[in-house]
């Protein structure tokens, strides 16, 4: 099996229900995910984050548009000062238990007939270890955190290569 990166996209951060989250969109489309799609799993987002518990609130989402007529919501959210909280959906993929084959029906992946533990695919994964490390950087070492520094330290728009922000080729 060959592999090959995907490209990453990073909008802006968005606040919802006095939650700060950052963004980050995975598809092997140049264009980019279908404002769709994406406007399908900002609806369900809401439903994806934990109650506050008096950690500062700040999420990060992966949305990934796989190859075929899935789409993929990982919702990745810190809790109890410095665990990482997961929630996740998916649309389009029967194989998930979705009902059919839209990439904008998104279903929470939680009470699937089959146990799918699952925290995200490997370029989904790509932004975990630069959040963590910006959150050990701008809301644990220092006397103070600071989330507005954290909210602006995100992985740059290129590759899943994690932490390249380059561009693939062709």
């Amino acid at each position: 099996m060959a592999f090959a990166e995907k490209y990453l996209f990073v909008p802006e951060p968005v606040e919802i229900g006095g939650r700060h989250i950052k963004r980050y969109h995975v598809t092997s489309d140049r264009a980019g995910i279908e404002p769709e799609v994406e406007r399908a799993a900002d609806a369900l987002l809401p439903e994806l984050l934990p109650a506050p518990d008096g950690t500062p609130a700040a999420s990060f989402v992966v949305l990934h548009r796989g190859g075929d007529t899935g789409a993929y919501l990982n919702v990745y959210s810190w809790a109890w000062d410095n665990v990482l909280h997961f929630a996740g959906a998916a649309a389009g993929q029967p194989a998930l238990d979705c009902p059919d084959t839209d990439p904008t029906r998104f279903v929470r992946l939680t009470g699937t007939a089959r146990d799918r533990s699952w925290i995200g695919c490997v370029w989904e994964l790509a932004p975990l270890e630069h959040e963590r490390t910006a959150w050990i950087r701008h809301m644990l070492a220092p006397d103070t955190p600071d989330l507005p520094g954290y909210l602006a330290d995100s992985l740059r728009t290129g590759t899943t290569a994690t932490g390249s922000g380059g561009v693939m080729p062709g």
